[in-house]
C-alpha cells in the first residue's frame, strides 16, 4: 500500500474525510508529552462531539519502551476495542504504536518476539513532533527486552497515513531540535553510503541532505518554512534507512547514549564524525561487493551531496556541521573505552561499507571522546 501524507496547514478537512472513508469510530491515540502543547489536541478534544469518533489517550511510556509497557498497552488497546492506532509524538510514541500495529491481532500467552508475524489491516496513524527520526515511513521500531534494545523489522508497520504539520516544532526545545536534525542527518548520510543502498535510496538521501544544509539555519531559528522543510527532510532520510538500515555510526552511538545521557542524533553525529574519514583512510578494506572504485565515485558524490566538491570536502563539511551547533563532548575513562569498544552490534558493520576492526573502532572512540 502506497503511504498516504496529510499536509495540516491548519485545516482538518482531509483528515475528517480519511475517519469517514476507512469507517473509523474508535482511536486510540498514543501521545507524548508534547501533545499537550499542540494545536491538534483539540481537534481530538472535539472528535466526539463533531465526528461521532471516541478517542483513547495513553501516554505513560518511558522514552526507551521496554517489553512490559507493550504488553499492557496491547492489553489496554484490546480492552477498549478501538479499530485504528493514532501516534503523535517522537520516536518512542511511535514505536509504541507500531508494536499495538504489529502484535494486537497475535496471541499474547506467546512472547511476541519469538512468534511469527501475521499482518493485520489495523490502520495506523501517525504524526512526528520531530524532525529527526523519519521512523513515521520506516518498518522499524525499537524495544528493550530484559535491558536488551530489540530491533523489529516487519513491513506491515509502516504507517499508512502520516500527518505533517510544521507547528509541532515551534515549542521544540533547542537541544532536541539539534539533536534531532543531526539524527536525520546521519539517517541520510549513512543510507548513502550502505552496502545495501540503491539508485533510489540515495536519491532521497541526497534530497535530504540538501534540505539539511539549505535549511538549517531558518530551522535553528524556529522559521514556519523551514520547520516544514526540515520535516520533509527527516521523512527523505527515513525513506533512505528504509531501503538500507543504519551502519556502523549507529552501531557505535547507542552505547554512547545510555553511558553519558546524550540524545541519540547527538551521538550518531559525534560517531559518523570520525568514521566518515576514518572510512576515506582505510578504502582498501572496501566490503562492497560493487568494488573499490564504485565506493571512491560514491564518496565523491556523497561529498557532492552535502556541498563540497569531492569526498574529503565533503567529511570537512560535516564536521563543521557538528562542530558549529557546540554540544558537549562526553568524556570517558580507559575502562569506558574498553565497554564502548565491545558494545558495537556486529550485524550493523555489515552494512558498513568498509571493514572495522576493534583496534580502529576504539581509535574513533579515543578520537571523539575527551
Amino acid at each position: 500500500m502506497e503511504q498516504m501524507v496529510i499536509h495540516l496547514k491548519g485545516s482538518y478537512e482531509q483528515l475528517d474525510q480519511y475517519w469517514k472513508d476507512r469507517g473509523i469510530t474508535r482511536i486510540f491515540l498514543v501521545c507524548g508529552k508534547s501533545f499537550q502543547k499542540l494545536r491538534i489536541k483539540e481537534y481530538f478534544a472535539q472528535l466526539p462531539e463533531h465526528n461521532g469518533i471516541n478517542v483513547v489517550q495513553f501516554s505513560e511510556f518511558t522514552p526507551n519502551p521496554v517489553y512490559e509497557d507493550m504488553e499492557n498497552v496491547i492489553q489496554l488497546f484490546l480492552d477498549a476495542k478501538c479499530d485504528a492506532v493514532v501516534a503523535i509524538g517522537g520516536g518512542s510514541a511511535l514505536d509504541i504504536a507500531k508494536c499495538i500495529k504489529l502484535y494486537a491481532t497475535m496471541p499474547n500467552d506467546v512472547n511476541y518476539l519469538e512468534q511469527e508475524i501475521v499482518p493485520n489491516d489495523i490502520p495506523l496513524i501517525v504524526m512526528p513532533t520531530t524532525a529527526g527520526t523519519g521512523s513515521e515511513t520506516t518498518r522499524y521500531a525499537v524495544l528493550y527486552y530484559q535491558g536488551e534494545k530489540q530491533s523489529i523489522n516487519h513491513l506491515s508497520i509502516i504507517p499508512e497515513l502520516v500527518l505533517m504539520d510544521a507547528s509541532v516544532l515551534e515549542n521544540l526545545p533547542m537541544y532536541q531540535r539539534k539533536a534531532t536534525m543531526l539524527d536525520a542527518l546521519c539517517h541520510a548520510v549513512e543510507a548513502f553510503w550502505s552496502v545495501n543502498s540503491t539508485e533510489e535510496s540515495q536519491q532521497h538521501s541526497a534530497k535530504a541532505i540538501r534540505m539539511i544544509c539549505d535549511n538549517m539555519d531558518g530551522y535553528l531559528n524556529n522559521g514556519s518554512q523551514e520547520n516544514y522543510n526540515m520535516l520533509m527532510a527527516a521523512n527523505y532520510a527515513g525513506k533512505a534507512i528504509n531501503i538500507t538500515q543504519t551502519t556502523a555510526g549507529h552501531a557505535m552511538c547507542y552505547k554512547l547514549t545510555s553511558l553519558y545521557g546524550i540524545s541519540h542524533g547527538h551521538a550518531a553525529a559525534l560517531c559518523d564524525n570520525q568514521l566518515w574519514p576514518y572510512m576515506l583512510a582505510h578504502l582498501d578494506n572496501c566490503i562492497d561487493k560493487r568494488g573499490k572504485d564504485y565506493m571512491m565515485d560514491m564518496f565523491d558524490r556523497l561529498g557532492k551531496a552535502i556541498g563540497g566538491t569531492n569526498a574529503v570536502e565533503g567529511a570537512q563539511i560535516f564536521r563543521k556541521i557538528v562542530e558549529s551547533l557546540q554540544l558537549d563532548i562526553p568524556s570517558a575513562t580507559d575502562e569506558e573505552f574498553q565497554l564502548l569498544k565491545i558494545s558495537v552490534n556486529p550485524v550493523r558493520l555489515k552494512n558498513n561499507p568498509v571493514g572495522l576492526t576493534e583496534t580502529g573502532i576504539e581509535e574513533m572512540y579515543r578520537k571523539m571522546m575527551k
